[in-house]
């Protein structure tokens, strides 16, 4: 079994109350990973699997209870520098999609930093247990995506009666379908 995790710098030892971290052992400020963390939890993502970027973003979120998504921004680079490391090779794959998939030295490296990867593990399972009250992240992201949509619509200006109408039933029809679940 392959595990998902984050390695530590060695001059900061995890400890819950080391002052760049929260309660519980958290990163403060949303970041649940220190520098070159998210290049080993990548790399583990991509050892279960070749992934899609896309792929790796939402595995991440996942597996955090939502509490987290790296940005694309952040991903991407990781992604090339694991490529040209060496630790992954890129293949095309539909719509011009790169698939990323785990060389011998990835898992080498891997193999090297296990013990980071089952502490990491942990840690990210226990801020995933911290968001088990909370909504799915699915259900959270589909929520921010609605609010958005109406942000922008109603931005455009005032909408008619007849818009405004459409709008609405809209929404009732999925409280309907929420509703019946």
């Amino acid at each position: 079994m392959i595990y998902i995790g984050v390695m530590k710098h060695r001059h900061e030892p995890h400890h819950p109350h080391h002052p760049r971290e929260g309660r519980h052992g958290h990163r403060r400020g949303g970041r649940p990973f220190d520098n070159g963390e998210l290049r080993l939890v990548i790399l583990a993502l991509i050892a279960e699997k070749p992934r899609h970027g896309y792929e790796i973003i939402k595995a991440i979120e996942e597996r955090l209870g939502g509490s987290y998504s790296p940005s694309p921004g952040v991903v991407y680079p990781t992604l090339t520098l694991l490529e040209e490391l060496g630790h992954v090779a890129v293949s095309p794959a539909e719509a011009g999609r790169k698939l990323h998939s785990i060389t011998e030295a990835g898992q080498t490296f891997l193999a090297e930093n296990d013990a980071a990867l089952r502490a990491s593990l942990a840690r990210m399972d226990e801020a995933a247990g911290e968001q088990s009250n909370n909504p799915p992240a699915a259900i959270v992201r589909a929520m921010e995506n609605v609010k958005l949509a109406l942000r922008l619509r109603l931005s455009e200006g005032r909408l008619s009666a007849a818009q405004a109408e459409a709008v609405a039933a809209i929404l009732d029809k999925a409280a309907v379908e929420i509703g019946r679940g």
